[in-house]
C-alpha cells in the first residue's frame, strides 16, 4: 500500500545562481524544468545571483516561459541582477518576459 504523497506547491521558488550561458545550459534547462513540475501552478525563478548570461541563458528563460504557458502554468522572473537587466535591456525582451524590472539602487535609466 502506498502512502499519499503530499500536493505539489502552488508556487515554487529557486534561485538561479552564478552562469546562464551556453557551458550550463544543459543543466540549468534541467534544474528548471525539474522546478516547474514540481509546482502546480506557478514558478519564481530568483535571478539575483546570476551574473553571467548570453544568448543561450536568454533563450532558456524563453523557453521556460512557454513550457509553462504549456502546462497551464506560470514563471515568474524576479529580482534580476544588473547583468540580466543589461541584456534584457539590449535585446529589447522586458515585454517577452513579461515580468516588472525594476532598477537596482544607484542605477538610472
Amino acid at each position: 500500500m502506498s502512502t499519499p504523497s503530499s500536493p505539489p506547491p502552488e508556487t515554487a521558488a529557486i534561485q538561479a545562481n552564478h552562469s546562464l550561458t551556453i557551458f550550463e545550459a544543459a543543466e540549468q534547462k534541467s534544474t528548471l524544468l525539474t522546478a516547474l513540475s514540481n509546482s502546480s501552478k506557478s514558478l519564481e525563478v530568483n535571478l539575483s545571483g546570476v551574473d553571467d548570461i548570453d544568448s543561450t541563458g536568454i533563450q532558456l528563460l524563453l523557453f521556460l516561459k512557454q513550457e509553462a504557458q504549456r502546462q497551464q502554468k506560470a514563471v515568474v522572473y524576479t529580482h534580476h541582477s544588473p547583468t540580466v537587466l543589461g541584456v534584457i535591456e539590449l535585446l529589447n525582451l522586458a515585454a517577452q518576459l513579461g515580468d516588472p524590472l525594476l532598477m537596482p539602487r544607484g542605477e538610472t535609466a
